[in-house]
Formats: structure tokens, C-alpha cells, sequence
């Protein structure tokens, strides 16, 4: 598979989408003008990577904003890899949040009830 980097602007994530090093990474902000294109690829890539998933997959979440179409996307992400996570697979999903910013300690935490996978609440130190 072939190794995804979209760089961060203002409206759009980091994204770093590499099999080979087991790194899936998303950082910065999101919210794109229009969702569905920006992130038509990035679930492209996911959906042949959950076809034939790595034994151990780390997905690291860095947001510091997301709107509200971007929260539904991000969460059609997370539900792929509770699929991986439901075949047999070690699936961990790193939220980082920054220490004071209850919204994004919240969203992780309804993300983590909501999907049933093993996530890390890492706070980020300022």
C-alpha cells in the first residue's frame, strides 16, 4: 500500500496513513469546506488497510479543533478500526488532548463508550 502525508493548513488535518510503520496519524484542525471530498481518500486508504490490517495498528488522534461534519467522519474512521479491533486484531487509538480542553477530553471519552475499542487518553502538556 502506498504511503499517504497530507500536510496541516488552517481547515485540514495532518495526516500521515503508513502501513509499513504501522503509523496512522491525524493532527491540527478540521474542518474542511467540504468534508466528504477531503476525506473520500483517507477512507479509501483505511478501507484496504482494514482488508488486510496489520497484527498491531496504533492510530493517533492529535485534534486540537473539529467541526461538527468532521466529528461524524472521524467517527466513520474509528468504527473501521473497531472492525479490525473485531477480528482478533491489537487496535489502540491514542487521543491526545491538551490538559485544559474539556470538549476534546470529552469527545474522546464518548468515542472510547461509544466504540468499545482500547483508547489512551494522553494529555498534552503546554
Amino acid at each position: 500500500m502506498d504511503r499517504v502525508e497530507i500536510e496541516a493548513t488552517m481547515e485540514t488535518p495532518k495526516v500521515v496513513l503508513d502501513k509499513d510503520k504501522s503509523l496512522i496519524e491525524f493532527a491540527g484542525n478540521s474542518l474542511p469546506e467540504d468534508v466528504n471530498t477531503f476525506y473520500a481518500p483517507i477512507l479509501e486508504w483505511i478501507d484496504k488497510y482494514v482488508a488486510d490490517p496489520n497484527e498491531t495498528t496504533e492510530v493517533n488522534m492529535r485534534f486540537d479543533y473539529y467541526n461538527t461534519s468532521s466529528s461524524k467522519i472521524i467517527l466513520k474512521i474509528l468504527e473501521k478500526f473497531r472492525d479490525i479491533h473485531k477480528k482478533g486484531y491489537s487496535v489502540v487509538v491514542n487521543w491526545h488532548y491538551m490538559e485544559d480542553d474539556e470538549d476534546m477530553i470529552e469527545a474522546g471519552e464518548d468515542y472510547a463508550e461509544h466504540l468499545k475499542i482500547p483508547f489512551k487518553m494522553i494529555p498534552i502538556q503546554q
